[in-house]
């Protein structure tokens, strides 16, 4: 469910969430063979991740007849579900498979251990056009050592965590929400809530869910291990002893008490539907191609109205959202980087994988916008966000031109977290890094759901941290990002 994903989606890609690429298939039938399938013409073999489309031989055959005319070359694309893409691509990079270009996996552990060709000159050169394109945060928080060995998806490169209302209940009891900027701003509203809507969980929470707090994390959200974005960018530290993250743990847990929160949410798989009522507010993740709440209301199919909990920053995270590498054993690198050149700067190819078949599908209305016809269905299209550039993906008809300006003009305001382009190197501390992990498995679902009461379990929490190895890691960590601060002096 949406409230535990910690990436943000073009508009077009969530509107085609459903229809994210699944299982194997390939253009020419063949299974995993690069052959060049006519004199002067090389097949570049291609992995990407999810749902294949139902008409995927109609969108590819479009797509072929463009890149062969314009680079000589045609794509043998092949999907690989969801559930499956970690530990297939694991199995075909380590065995050294001769492939073109892929959707990332692992991509600082295998890009460290030299599984991606080096894009460094590649891009500029190659894909000129596209590479302009790019915000600087991608090409930053996608350098290994100084190398860039990914050309990652232009989309949503600054993330802002938002608490999402259901405008129903907002209309229904005039709740305003204008002065809701934390959690313990939503007290008043959740109280309205749970007296006169019983069957309506007043906070969607279950298995996953995170408090949100000015924080960037070198590892992820679930390791123990963060810099305060609005405290000293320096240092690296322990997110849960942070006074401002154990001041919103501690609402949590007064919420979970008072009933706000669902009694078995730590351990839950209770899906809240975004399109259905029996939810009041929620946790969403938004990027400037989500135009606000244009697409969580567009998803929904109801009004939803959000407020921040957070500012708007570029991280590294979002920067390796949506990556697409070259592999190192590919003989045909220069024209797989012209290949994804072309992907992501050409709008006729790239609007036809999207969209699916103008004139069917989808129609013109303008230099930059489309309207939705009769054919256009959800599983016959690929989505924007981990296909290709979405500054050239054409918007909908109902997405206005200041709508447009606004979301060039958040991109370019954005913060940029400092540790933006670091990554840390866990090979001296693996072991280490597998014990905490393991600790905050006990603790996570807990605390964040308010289930646990953190005045209670996070001092219990970081003694075993501490025999887990804690100490060891967080000096490896300082000592890396403090070398990595000094080379950006």
């Amino acid at each position: 469910m949406r409230r535990l994903k910690k990436l943000t989606i073009g508009l077009v890609g969530i509107l085609v969430l459903s229809l994210l690429m699944a299982g194997c298939g390939s253009l020419s039938g063949n299974a995993s063979k690069n052959t060049d399938s006519k004199k002067g013409v090389t097949t570049l073999l291609m992995y990407q991740i999810g749902d294949k489309p139902e008409n995927y031989d109609q969108l590819m055959d479009a797509a072929n007849k463009i890149v062969e005319k314009k680079i000589g070359a045609r794509i043998n694309l092949q999907y690989i579900g969801w559930g499956d893409y970690d530990k297939k691509m694991s199995v075909i990079v380590s065995s050294g498979e001769n492939y073109d270009i892929a959707y990332a996996n692992n991509y600082v552990a295998n890009a460290q251990k030299g599984a991606y060709a080096d894009l460094t000159d590649l891009a500029p050169k190659y894909a000129k056009e596209a590479y302009d394109m790019l915000d600087p945060a991608y090409i930053e928080g996608n350098k290994i050592k100084g190398k860039l060995y990914a050309f990652p998806v232009n989309g949503n490169v600054y993330a802002q965590q938002m608490l999402t209302f259901n405008k129903q209940y907002l209309d229904k009891y005039h709740l305003d929400i204008s002065n809701v900027n934390s959690y313990a701003d939503l007290e008043p509203l959740l109280k309205v809530i749970k007296k006169n809507e019983k069957t309506v969980m007043p906070i969607a929470a279950g298995q996953g869910f995170h408090v949100e707090s000015d924080m960037d994390y070198p590892l992820s959200n679930g390791m123990p291990f963060a810099v305060d974005l609005k405290g000293d960018h320096t240092k690296i530290i322990n997110q849960y002893d942070n006074e401002r993250m154990k001041q919103d743990l501690r609402t949590m847990h007064k919420y979970y008490q008072e009933g706000y929160i669902a009694k078995d949410a730590a351990t839950s798989n209770t899906d809240y539907p975004l399109d259905g009522n029996t939810w009041f507010v929620r946790q969403e993740t938004q990027g400037p191609y989500d135009y606000g709440d244009t697409l969580l209301t567009t998803t929904a199919g109801q009004p939803l109205v959000s407020r921040p909990l957070t500012d708007a920053y570029k991280t590294t995270g979002q920067a390796q959202m949506a990556n697409f590498v070259v592999s190192s054993n590919s003989k045909h690198k220069e024209k797989a980087v012209e290949f994804l050149g072309l992907l992501n700067s050409d709008p006729d190819l790239l609007n036809g994988l999207i969209y699916g078949e103008e004139g069917k599908a989808w129609k013109k209305v303008g230099d930059n916008k489309v309207k939705l016809l009769d054919g256009y269905k959800a599983n016959n299209h690929m989505a924007a966000w981990n296909t290709g550039n979405n500054k050239i993906v054409y918007v909908q008809d109902s997405i206005t031109d200041q709508q447009i300006k606004e979301r060039d003009e958040n991109i370019k305001n954005a913060k940029q977290s400092p540790i933006l382009g670091f990554n840390f190197n866990t090979d001296s501390v693996k072991t280490e890094i597998t014990n905490i992990s393991n600790v905050m498995s006990q603790y996570l679902d807990g605390l964040n759901t308010g289930t646990l009461d953190p005045d209670k379990a996070i001092p219990e929490m970081d003694a075993k941290l501490k025999k887990a190895g804690y100490d060891k890691v967080l000096k490896e960590m300082q000592k890396q990002f403090d070398e990595f601060r000094a080379s950006k002096e």
